[in-house]
């Protein structure tokens, strides 16, 4: 059964590749074409997978990435990421910082306005990072900034940020939104970025429109309606009919059908994972979870669920951290069924067992690689039963509230720090929903963050990653390809080392 479920899913795979093939490019931004004309202005319709948020207060919806892919259009921070991977300055012009880490001082460029016209001030940052920090609530509504002890003017174009311990990553964080003082981004979406807010249909449709003040180089585009289209076949359907001009985070299933259109091929930019309930029996066993990870070939889960497209990983960091991603550790659980079944059988399951995988049914990427795994788990009498719910489902049940047994997800970085990817499974994280739990963990990672040698601190963030490997937290699979397509109007898309999704270098051209 086994063997015929595999081939059948590589034959479906190799065709699909062969038609992609046929029909596209690879590459990190689209070609304008040999003779049409760059055009200024105009519209587009950009198809996306899941619905924002409820609330697009940019401090506080931080739980989908997909919102804050688009809130990247909207809002900025003192810092933001290039398309290189660097941190270049938005609204602060320039930084310092002290020897010990532990003081940042920021001067604000001249000039900078809001969405509603304003200049933005240095009260203005004072609030927005007091709000984020949860300064005067005692509650930080993002984690990132958390360690900030204090925000201060010295002067009307400087802020001075003191932190409660030292903190070499912290200018990453600095990405961190920038609003009006005393605004309530729930009522007023208002940023600085290259898009404005215009509207919002639920489960439906967002509006940007380009904001003509903007301080860098503006938008070229004049609209961009981000239209929700959780089915995947829809999606495939809108992008052939031209109802929608772009849409990205395909799969290779979908861009098989895409033929004619112009596709793209880059990295996601997450850590693909079986992601396990460290509190769930029987997953609260190591050797349980050791079982399972030499149970899954990696190479074999990326030729059949995406024809071998995706780099495997074996921790949670994603290629694109350059210093800090281990390939190394892709490989120390080489698969080995006889191993697999043995650790199960010390563990007292030596008849395997059965479980539950979770899994959002709008992201057909990690669908398709749970149907996988539950194919190369059958040699080693393990079980699994795949249960596809809605993402607002997934988010609340298996993330928030931890009511899960395993899931197939994506996890994302924020920013640019190694921090981004390893905070999150600290013992007390609030963010740490598979419920991983090691004292040696805590106290490296406390260690590295204490660091002010970057050298060493890098050193400190791969022994983390290391713990995590060992521990087998999770069962680590990939950073998932990125496919994306776009009519043949349509160009300027990059990819970005983070999950951002930059509308101001789209275009349209004749």
């Amino acid at each position: 059964m086994r063997k015929r479920f595999l081939s059948l899913v590589l034959v479906v795979l190799m065709t699909a590749a062969l038609c992609a093939c046929r029909g596209g490019k690879s590459g990190t931004e689209a070609s304008p074409g040999s003779t049409g004309e760059k055009i200024n202005g105009g519209e587009i319709t950009v198809g996306i997978a899941a619905d924002l948020d409820t609330s697009l207060d940019p401090h506080v919806s931080s739980s989908s990435a997909g919102t804050r892919e688009v809130l990247f259009n909207i809002y900025e921070g003192l810092v933001k990421p290039d398309s290189d991977g660097n941190l270049i300055p938005a609204v602060a012009e320039a930084y310092t910082v002290n020897e010990t880490a532990d003081t940042y001082t920021y001067t604000l460029r001249e000039g900078v306005r809001f969405h509603n016209g304003n200049v933005v001030t240095v009260g203005d940052v004072v609030y927005s990072l007091s709000r984020a920090a949860g300064l005067d609530t005692g509650a930080a509504l993002v984690s990132d900034v958390s360690g900030i002890a204090a925000v201060e003017a010295s002067d009307d174009k400087t802020v001075v940020v003191t932190l409660s311990a030292p903190d070499t990553e912290f200018n990453s964080h600095m990405t961190v939104a920038i609003i009006p003082a005393g605004s309530d981004p729930d009522a007023d979406v208002v940023g600085t970025g290259p898009f404005r807010f215009v509207s919002r249909t639920p489960q439906d449709s967002v509006v940007l429109e380009k904001f003509s003040d903007y301080w860098g180089v503006p938008a070229i585009l004049d609209k961009v309606t981000l239209k929700v289209i959780p089915d995947g076949q829809t999606m495939v359907m809108s992008l052939r009919s031209g109802a929608v001009d772009m849409a990205e985070r395909l799969t290779t299933s979908q861009i098989a059908e895409l033929s004619g259109l112009n596709l793209l091929e880059g990295s996601s930019n997450v850590v693909q994972a079986l992601y396990l309930n460290n509190d769930f029996a029987p997953f609260s066993d190591l050797r349980v979870r050791q079982a399972l990870c030499y149970a899954i070939d990696k190479q074999a889960v990326l030729d059949l669920a995406s024809d071998g497209h995706g780099t495997p990983v074996g921790s949670s960091m994603f290629p694109a951290f350059g210093k800090y991603f281990m390939p190394e550790l892709t490989d120390y659980y080489q698969p080995d069924v006889e191993k697999a079944k043995a650790l199960l059988a010390e563990a007292g399951y030596p008849n395997g067992f059965t479980f539950t995988i979770t899994v959002p049914s709008n992201m057909p990427a990690h669908v398709d690689v749970a149907q996988v795994l539950v194919e190369l788990l059958r040699p080693i009498g393990v079980t699994a039963k795949i249960n596809q719910v809605e993402w607002a489902t997934w988010l609340e049940e298996a993330y928030r509230n931890r009511k899960f047994e395993a899931t197939v997800v994506g996890m994302d970085a924020h920013g640019l720090a190694a921090s981004d990817m390893l905070a999150r499974f600290q013992s007390d994280s609030g963010k740490n929903f598979i419920n991983f739990s090691n004292a040696d963990y805590d106290a490296v990672y406390a260690q590295a963050m204490a660091t002010v040698d970057e050298d060493a601190q890098t050193a400190l963030f791969k022994q983390c990653q290391t713990i995590l490997t060992e521990q087998a937290a999770s069962v680590y699979i990939q950073d998932v390809a990125s496919f994306v397509a776009l009519q043949n109007d349509v160009a300027g898309y990059r990819y970005y080392p983070l999950y951002v999704m930059d509308l101001a270098t789209l275009y349209r051209h004749e």
